[in-house]
């Protein structure tokens, strides 16, 4: 599972951003156990995170970082080696920044005995300038390695082995480790045991769902779990979904050679008939069934999925659902998590949706006046026991809400139009 996630200089995010699914202590806490313990005391995972910030306030720059460093991880050895330098993305708005690292590091556990680690990297636009990953059997930490980057670029750099954690071909390792590349990437290309298994998780983790741009793809892949010779079982599970949603679909039809799929709706007679998905079906119908597909995939491999936007195509009751699919232990036995940013302050606490989030579970993006992005929990509000969090929220209590006043765009405009008519 994830545990926290760090950043810096990374588009709009300038200065280090701490995003942290620890469970806290609060009796309405919904995290599950980590078997990890930290000074005595259970350390747990949250299962759902959602960010909320205002537009442009950096929610979607924190789900890149996120990805961006999967790329990294998965692309490092191969493919940074078709150009000079790394690829990255510093802050812009202030040109000191171009000469500074970037930060990416995540904390979590892996495989069957639950261990914990800590891998990360800064880079530059020429090289990797550190990159170290630590694992903590039985708590204890043990350094698999610490690595600095050499004086120059022929140069690999330093790497640093302790406790004898990394087991691996350390020297054939580090020599085949370009400066521009992961170590963690060129060991686990290199088949060796210990990091391939970290670079899994990377593979099958931090799977990124965008508004609008990937429908089409996610579609597909939707389509490739129901297809007709599959046994995965998918294909009644995705019926099951689509039925429970009220979109009126009553059945599907997946044509054995194509793979094409028409769903099946409810008409006035009570039979029902099946309409062209591409050109008959409704928009909010193509969204859903379009995040089944990666939902179905995380929650069997127990990974993390990242929505950017959960709003934006989903109706609050549907999104509600998807938080409480991730929440629930039968729904979600194999511990998968969701990260999503919105604007749907009904998941922070309405009467009709049953506040699906906790306050452990709610993070505020907002932009200074640098233009760089801050991220706090908004636990850092202090917000009372029963406090009203949607209320709280739209009112700025916590930040992260535009800075307009009622009306104020409209007089804009209606200024605008006078003084191009005077």
């Amino acid at each position: 599972m994830l545990l926290r996630f760090r950043v810096a200089n990374h588009r709009s995010i300038r200065d280090e951003c701490e995003l942290s699914l620890i469970g806290s202590e609060s009796g309405e806490s919904r995290a599950r156990a980590t078997g990890l313990s930290h000074e005595g005391r259970e350390v747990s995972a949250l299962p759902v995170l959602g960010v909320f910030g205002a537009n442009a306030a950096g929610k979607s720059n924190l789900l890149s970082a996120l990805r961006d460093m999967r790329a990294a991880v998965r692309t490092s050895f191969a493919d940074w080696a078709k150009t000079p330098g790394v690829p990255r993305k510093p802050f812009k708005l202030d040109p000191s920044c171009a000469k500074e690292t970037s930060l990416y590091e995540v904390d979590l556990t892996l495989g069957r005995s639950r261990t914990r680690f800590t891998y990360g990297f800064e880079l530059s636009d020429e090289r990797v300038e550190a990159e170290w990953l630590h694992a903590y059997p039985q708590g204890k930490r043990e350094i698999w390695f610490d690595r600095e980057a050499g004086r120059s670029e022929a140069e690999g750099g330093e790497f640093i082995f302790e406790d004898g954690g990394f087991k691996g071909r350390r020297d054939d390792l580090v020599a085949l480790t370009r400066p521009n590349a992961l170590f963690l990437s060129t060991g686990a290309t290199l088949n060796d045991p210990q990091l391939a298994a970290l670079h899994r998780w990377f593979l099958d983790n931090l799977w990124l769902v965008t508004p609008g741009a990937d429908v089409e793809h996610r579609t597909r892949w939707t389509q490739d779990l129901i297809e007709p010779n599959s046994e995965s079982g998918y294909r009644e599970r995705v019926m099951h979904l689509l039925a429970a949603a009220d979109l009126g679909v009553t059945g599907m039809d997946v044509d054995p050679e194509t793979g094409e799929v028409r769903l099946r709706h409810r008409m006035a007679d009570g039979n029902d008939a099946p309409l062209d998905f591409l050109t008959e079906e409704s928009f909010g119908t193509h969204a859903w069934f379009a995040f089944l597909g990666p939902m179905l995939m995380v929650l069997d491999k127990g990974a993390v999925l990242l929505v950017d936007e959960l709003d934006s195509s989903l109706h609050p009751t549907l999104a509600a659902e998807v938080v409480r699919i991730f929440q629930d232990p039968k729904a979600n036995p194999r511990n998968a998590q969701l990260i999503f940013t919105t604007h749907d302050a009904t998941l922070l606490g309405s009467e009709v949706l049953d506040r699906p989030l906790g306050r452990d579970q709610v993070w505020i993006t907002t932009k200074g006046r640098s233009g760089a992005t801050e991220l706090y929990p908004v636990t850092a509000a202090h917000p009372k026991d029963g406090e009203n969090l949607e209320r709280g929220y739209l009112r700025g209590r916590y930040g992260g809400v535009p800075r307009v006043s009622a009306g104020e765009i409209a007089r804009e405009l209606s200024w605008q139009e006078e003084k191009a008519t005077a």
